[in-house]
């Protein structure tokens, strides 16, 4: 059982309700409600604007502190790898790439993001595996910039 109200059919008055708001809401849309003013732009610009100054120095300071991070990693690693296959094979690797085949997959960046940058601190002949075969005792950094703590790259060893 259905009740009807006083007013008659609900679906009537519900469609006869919609098309007076759409004639008002069209009627009453003139050209200054369409869009924004030149001041509201203005302002809105310039919050972006504030934001933006904020966040991109915390954006390039967080990159540096991530590539500091992988340099120290890559340090650690190759330094790492260069004494495991002194070990092993009772004698210094003579340059990088003889590490790769089976002791690391792949040469790792420098903080400069090449693999040409490693500066090679040799074995002295004193303290060598082999007396005729002086090879690498580990490796730093070839870059000559200054870390966020105020030492140069070069200096840091693992």
């Amino acid at each position: 059982m259905r009740f009807r109200s006083k007013a008659g059919d609900l679906r009537a008055g519900k469609s006869k309700f919609r098309e007076s708001v759409a004639r008002k809401s069209v009627a009453s849309v003139t050209i200054q409600d369409r869009g924004f003013t030149l001041i509201e732009m203005v302002v809105v610009m310039f919050v972006i604007m504030i934001i933006l100054a904020i966040a991109v120095p915390n954006y390039t300071h967080a990159v540096l502190l991530a590539k500091e991070a992988k340099l120290h990693q890559n340090l650690t690693t190759l330094n790492k790898v260069i004494q495991e296959y002194s070990l092993d094979r009772k004698q210094a690797p003579q340059s990088l790439e003889d590490l790769v085949p089976k002791y690391i997959k792949f040469i790792p960046d420098d903080i400069t993001g090449k693999t040409d940058t490693w500066k090679l601190d040799m074995e002295d002949s004193d303290d060598a595996w082999d007396a005729n075969q002086i090879g690498i005792k580990s490796v730093h950094s070839g870059s000559e910039e200054t870390s966020t703590n105020g030492e140069p790259y070069s200096s840091w060893t693992h």
